[in-house]
């Protein structure tokens, strides 16, 4: 169930990925001109796209990143080193190129859409590359109760969902999903601790570089706002509204939209993994349209990963967020994809593939 009729019908059109082209996508794959499996996790993600797509031959077109930012109240407990003001003015990186993830998604070609989902400071005026869904002023401080209304984390989903799906009618195929708010490690240490029932302590890593000392504090936080606010797993727009973010529902409404609208999910680390957790839980078939990109530093997106039974593509010991590590993986999903579609077949090259019967055959088994 959930608490509008826009969502509803958004969660009523996810549905399983196809498995008639996945079946027809590992037939094909058996048939290129290359020994079965010698293309590893490649054509785990061919075929994983043949059945988001539901076509044999997979094709990407359009890519897209889209960060969300949003502030988090609970920084008033000194759960990071850095000042609020960050996020916003990090905001103003985005859209000026200078961050990582600009350089990244330049460097791709790949559309970069920052959305102010709940920046505390005064809004960004109005720019090419802004979208400007603030849902409020920064999240209220969850160690102290709700972090938003449910009606708040409501319209965050419907906002990224909505979001989502305007990108697919525009031809995006791949959309990534990237995050800025300063202290929002913090949040989703509490969103994967009471989404996965493991304790604060395993879902609470260094953010943006805590101290032993430092990271005790925050564990204790974290789970101060689960005693406090008594998330319950089963209600995911729930859990989002007592220990959630703006750009954190937002993601999660990304998730969702993408995946009513038959689209592949690029997941970066952390943040956008607690997002996806949430979509999740509201909805258990968008694990089909998920790709992990990259298993981040940050402890706890192992618990998030572990949970949905995702295997991420790289492992860099990467921890900044923003969409970079989906970015980066965004290149090996094409070329999954465009080997699946563009290879020849043993038929069609007149290579001879190996045989099913005989010596040959017994040899070659082993």
């Amino acid at each position: 169930m959930s608490d509008s009729p826009a969502l509803s019908e958004i969660l009523e059109r996810i549905g399983p990925a196809d498995a008639e082209a996945m079946r027809a996508a590992e037939a094909r794959q058996m048939s290129l001109t290359k020994p079965p499996g010698s293309l590893g996790r490649l054509e785990d993600v061919s075929v994983q796209l043949a059945g988001i797509f539901g076509v044999e031959r997979p094709a990407i077109r359009g890519r897209a990143v889209i960060v969300a930012a949003g502030d988090h109240g609970v920084v008033a407990q000194g759960v990071t080193g850095y000042p609020q003001a960050v996020t916003a003015q990090m905001v103003r990186n985005f859209l000026a190129g200078g961050a990582a993830i600009s350089v990244m998604a330049r460097l791709a070609g790949v559309r970069q859409i920052v959305v102010d989902a709940g920046i505390a400071a005064a809004g960004i005026p109005d720019q090419p590359g802004l979208r400007n869904l603030r849902i409020g002023r920064g999240t209220a401080d969850m160690s102290r109760g709700p972090a938003m209304s449910r009606e708040q984390a409501v319209r965050c989903l419907e906002a990224g969902a909505a979001l989502a799906r305007e990108l697919a009618a525009s031809g995006v195929d791949l959309i990534a999903t990237g995050d800025m708010g300063i202290g929002n490690t913090t949040a989703s240490s509490a969103i994967a601790a009471a989404m996965t029932g493991r304790p604060p302590a395993e879902t609470t890593g260094e953010g943006t570089g805590r101290n032993p000392e430092e990271l005790r504090h925050k564990v204790a936080v974290v789970g101060k706002a689960l005693e406090v606010n008594a998330p319950d797993p089963t209600d995911p727009v729930g859990v989002l509204a007592k220990v959630g973010g703006f750009e954190i529902g937002v993601l999660a409404g990304v998730v969702l939209g993408a995946a009513s609208e038959r689209r592949a999910v690029v997941l970066d680390g952390f943040i956008s993994g607690a997002a996806a957790l949430i979509a999740h839980g509201l909805s258990p078939a968008v694990r089909d349209y998920l790709i992990a990109s990259h298993r981040s530093a940050e402890k706890g997106h192992r618990a998030v990963l572990a949970h949905m039974q995702l295997e991420p593509l790289l492992d860099l010991g990467m921890r900044l967020g923003e969409g970079t590590g989906a970015v980066l993986s965004m290149g090996i999903i094409e070329s999954a994809a465009a080997c699946l579609a563009g290879m020849a077949t043993f038929g069609e090259a007149g290579v001879s593939d190996r045989p099913t019967e005989g010596p040959v055959a017994e040899e070659a088994r082993g």
